[in-house]
């Protein structure tokens, strides 16, 4: 069924912040993001991720909601590694890396309005699975 909605392999993932400005260069400096475009005028711009044809989106508002939702995970080589170079910008994390043995870590951090993200790193392709 769903194949007839002729998706074309891209993604943007949408995000409330207050500060547009701001966000851009979270995403760019802390991220490694590249801006795309901002459409100032409507409080919008779209950054690139490392991910093929996913996009984050940010939104500016009022109130940005944080609560709940999906949470944009990507993948890395190491978790660890890539959580100590947050780490040294500033970046709050929610708690200790968790880990899965043979299956995955993971490390929930959040961006300055609180938005959750999360960092994975796959145990289980390590181990040829």
């Amino acid at each position: 069924m769903a194949d007839g909605l002729g998706f074309d392999g891209g993604l943007t993932c949408a995000l409330g912040v207050r500060d547009l400005q701001g966000s851009i260069a979270w995403y760019r400096d802390v991220l490694g993001f590249e801006l795309l475009y901002e459409a100032g005028e409507m409080g919008w711009c779209e950054l690139a991720t490392p991910v093929s044809r996913v996009n984050v989106g940010l939104s500016q508002v009022e109130s940005p909601e944080v609560k709940g939702g999906a949470t944009l995970t990507f993948g890395v080589h190491d978790v660890d590694q890539a959580r100590a170079r947050l780490a040294e910008r500033d970046v709050k994390f929610d708690g200790e890396t968790q880990t899965i043995p043979g299956m995955v870590k993971l490390a929930t951090f959040f961006d300055p309005d609180g938005n959750k993200l999360m960092l994975y790193e796959d145990l289980a392709q390590r181990h040829g699975r």
